[in-house]
């Protein structure tokens, strides 16, 4: 759960999962003269909308903590509990289209290592001492990577792993704080000897993102993320918070890229 605490002490909550859609977005309209539309087109794409599927069971009833009256960002939420609803995911996408789920698996085992240093631009997370539950977690699924990769091309898988980073970071950009000026690096344009470029990402007026260079099939392209908006960060129980954040209307953010 993406979760944002408004100076006038609303919350704006947004799910992983509607974040992963919006990464979904960004990859069903990659691909122009400079940038090359990922392949296999259906898999990559598939693996930017589900591959924080692991999150439905956390969204199904989020915590909340009453004597600070809070309820955790996404980085404060505990991994070892998680770990079966994350290894769910990744085993569950993987029996519908196994390329999309090697990028999942390959995408969370990759957030406890620094994006496998993909990206240098945002700065990944410094790594932080795992549990042994985690680094079980990180070892038994790179080791299904590996087998896997045996009879993939790995140059192109791992074009589009970084890819999915792109993909991510980018739509985060746009739901963890109001938009800023972003600078993503490196970004890969392509396949084999396609090199890579500085992304930079500026809020312009009415909710549209400058991006250059611009790597999307149409101009302007037009995305939005879902939340919820609760009035207030005071609640006097979980349950009351509970209540609060199942009754709130879902809203809808748009935004376009020039």
């Amino acid at each position: 759960m993406i979760v944002r605490k408004e100076a006038d002490g609303s919350l704006v909550l947004i799910a992983q999962t509607n974040h992963a859609e919006l990464s979904g977005m960004f990859a069903a309209n990659w691909g122009n003269e400079t940038f090359a539309r990922p392949h296999p087109f259906q898999s990559a794409v598939r693996a930017a909308i589900y591959h924080d599927a692991g999150w439905y069971r956390y969204e199904v009833r989020p915590t909340y903590d009453v004597a600070t009256r809070s309820t955790p960002n996404f980085p404060q939420v505990p991994p070892d509990p998680e770990l079966a609803a994350y290894q769910w995911a990744i085993d569950w996408l993987t029996e519908i289209d196994p390329y999309a789920g090697l990028l999942i698996s390959r995408h969370r085992t990759g957030l406890w290592s620094e994006r496998y240093h993909t990206m240098s631009n945002p700065p990944p997370r410094p790594r932080r001492a795992l549990s042994d539950s985690v680094t079980a977690f990180v070892s038994r699924n790179e080791a299904r990577q590996e087998a896997a990769l045996a009879s993939l091309d790995r140059g192109a898988f791992a074009t589009n792993y970084h890819y999915l980073q792109v993909w991510d970071l980018l739509s985060l950009a746009l739901c963890v704080e109001e938009p800023k000026p972003t600078v993503f690096e490196p970004v890969p344009t392509g396949y084999g000897q396609a090199g890579d470029v500085r992304m930079t990402f500026e809020p312009v007026a009415d909710d549209r993102i400058s991006i250059k260079p611009y790597p999307f099939a149409v101009r302007p392209l037009e995305v939005c993320y879902a939340y919820k908006h609760l009035p207030t960060s005071d609640f006097a129980s979980e349950d009351a918070f509970l209540d609060a954040y199942y009754a709130a209307v879902t809203k809808t953010r748009y935004f376009a890229f020039v």
